[in-house]
């Protein structure tokens, strides 16, 4: 599940665990006040399996090619 972040204004911030599903909070579960859900930017996204440019959209040739780069930028 994940993980909310809220603003309280009596309170500060705090972050409550809940269901995609679930409504927001509306009152804070300490002193019942309004609360405001912010905006999390510290999400980070893993595109793993097939489909993937990292994975299967290179041929052999540029992956090499790539590699004599990267050796040629080390010396």
């Amino acid at each position: 599940m994940p993980t909310y972040d809220y603003r309280c204004p009596s309170c500060g911030t705090f972050e409550f665990t809940q269901s995609i599903k679930d409504e927001p909070l509306e009152h804070c579960p300490t002193c019942q006040s309004g609360v405001e859900r912010l905006i999390s930017s510290g999400v980070g996204i893993i595109f793993k399996g097939s489909g993937f440019y990292t994975n299967d959209s290179r041929s052999g040739s540029a992956a090499s090619k790539d590699d004599s780069t990267s050796s040629d930028k080390a010396s």
